[in-house]
């Protein structure tokens, strides 16, 4: 069994990333900020190891004897200023690449995300000779292009760094899910277009299953896209997620011209274009193959949130 250190183990993925390998046999340390996320990786049989990702010193020690060092932490905030989201996502990949490296850890996975290739046109059937676009007009896309090169240069002999990217993360406690819900509720979501647009999701069990397999038999300085395989409707996909939530507000329409001036990017791009990713290298290289279908997905955001009521 192997030493695993995650940084962002207390968030959604990063949970959910936690109870695979606990499960799997190998143990597991994460760095978190607050004594509510120890308590939450802790009673998911981590180790909580208390620092900032943009303070090293305070953690890295803890790195040491891991076989693999999973960097899941990043801003989220994407109306953040960019000198801060170049700081916590760029400097903190930085600082956990350097962290892995100086405590000898084998591999390094970072999970991306297909937004470090969004600059305004739509994602259609791309694969990962697609560029990055660290030159792209909104600051998180940019953000993430800069921080997913990071990790892709610093592979060298010994250390292997690989960066997979799911899209749209979806599950039970998905905060995109919940905030997507909660913004339809208080009437702050709209239909682009009519919302008919064709896009890829990822379960977050495939998500964790594509981290898994990058750590165990990703190529260096390489990325790989994984999703469910299994592209749907945003709209049929959500307005059914929407009703496991209970929401019953009226969504209004907005026609893409409207959109334009009054959705700012990347959210008018997440939401209202689409985004079809080819997942042939992960197939091919990794051994991918999604976990969770759609129907079992759906039953088991039931359950949590029925569980949730109770």
């Amino acid at each position: 069994m192997a030493q695993a250190f995650l940084t962002g183990g207390s968030g959604f993925i990063g949970r959910a990333l936690i109870r695979r390998l606990v499960g799997d046999g190998h143990t597991v340390r994460a760095l978190v900020r607050s004594q509510a996320s120890a308590d939450r990786v802790a009673a998911l049989g981590a180790q909580p190891v208390r620092g900032r990702l943009t303070e090293p010193a305070d953690w890295q020690d803890a790195v040491a004897g891991s076989d693999v060092l999973f960097h899941l932490a990043a801003e989220t905030d994407i109306t953040a200023d960019r000198e801060r989201q170049e700081r916590v996502t760029v400097g903190g990949t930085r600082a956990a690449v350097e962290a892995a490296r100086a405590a000898g850890v084998a591999t390094f996975v970072n999970c991306g995300s297909e937004a470090a290739l969004l600059a305004g046109e739509p994602l259609l059937d791309v694969d990962e000779t697609a560029p990055l676009r660290p030159d792209s007009e909104a600051a998180y896309c940019a953000v993430k292009a800069l921080a997913e090169q990071v990790v892709l240069d610093a592979g060298a002999p010994g250390f292997t760094t690989v960066s997979v990217r799911p899209r749209f993360v979806w599950g039970p406690g998905s905060s995109l899910t919940e905030g997507l819900a909660a913004a339809a509720t208080a009437g702050e979501f709209a239909w682009i277009d009519g919302g008919r647009h064709t896009t890829d999701v990822t379960y977050v069990d495939n998500a964790v299953e594509g981290l898994v397999l990058g750590w165990r038999h990703g190529r260096s300085g390489q990325a790989y896209f994984v999703t469910d395989r299994h592209p749907v409707v945003l709209r049929d996909f959500l307005e059914k997620l929407f009703s496991l939530y209970g929401v019953d507000a009226s969504i209004p329409d907005l026609d893409a011209d409207t959109a334009a001036r009054v959705v700012p990017v990347p959210d008018r791009w997440f939401v209202g274009q689409p985004c079809t990713l080819r997942t042939d290298k992960a197939v091919a290289e990794l051994g991918y193959r999604p976990l969770v279908p759609h129907a079992a997905g759906f039953a088991a955001v039931k359950e949590a949130l029925a569980s949730d009521a109770a």
